[in-house]
């Protein structure tokens, strides 16, 4: 392949890195956690939380093997200067606004590398998926529902990622809000 991954157009990029789901896989707990040893090296100087969350982080079902982590810093922080850090350290920021910034490593010319990681930089209290994750890890048969809807919308939306990820919106916030009724104030 030729170009760049940033000369693509995103319809190369969902064929190139299509959703596939895995098997859960205990080794996505200690890639989390070497990645994480490494993020704190980089940010070493700030007050910040760092997260396992995303389908990775919820027990025994099936996801994309991405490991998403969230980092929660102190609204006095600023973001450009992580996004510099880490951009330094090898992540390539997909997107951001004021308040948010996406990063991810591990994706190649050639399709994803053997560890990929999706970084969410976050103003701490912005961590909703720490709630879903809990939640999910503390009902079992809802982790099954919700694996079984990632498994029907993998099928229908193989090469384009933003409707995988908006099909699953509906459920993601209807338990996120219950679990943070049912937790209140845990994060």
């Amino acid at each position: 392949m030729d170009k760049s991954l940033s000369k693509m157009i995103l319809e190369e990029l969902w064929e190139l890195f299509p959703i596939i789901l895995s098997k859960h896989k205990s080794c996505w707990n200690d890639w989390y956690k070497a990645e994480k040893r490494k993020i704190t090296n980089i940010l070493n100087d700030i007050d910040l939380r760092i997260s396992h969350i995303g389908s990775t982080a919820i027990n025994n079902i099936m996801s994309k093997p991405i490991i998403d982590i969230l980092v929660e810093i102190p609204k006095n922080v600023s973001m450009t200067d992580i996004k510099e850090k880490l951009i330094n350290s090898g992540y390539i920021c997909m997107s951001e606004n004021e308040n948010r910034k996406s990063f991810n490593k591990g994706y190649t010319n050639n399709g994803f590398a053997e560890k990929v990681f999706h970084l969410h930089l976050r103003y701490y209290g912005d961590n909703d998926e720490l709630y879903f994750r809990d939640y999910m890890n503390n009902n079992s048969v809802l982790a099954n529902e919700y694996e079984k809807l990632k498994i029907s919308l993998c099928k229908k939306y193989k090469y384009n990622r933003d409707a995988y990820t908006e099909s699953k919106s509906e459920f993601i916030l209807k338990y996120t809000k219950i679990a943070k009724a049912e937790y209140r104030n845990k994060y």
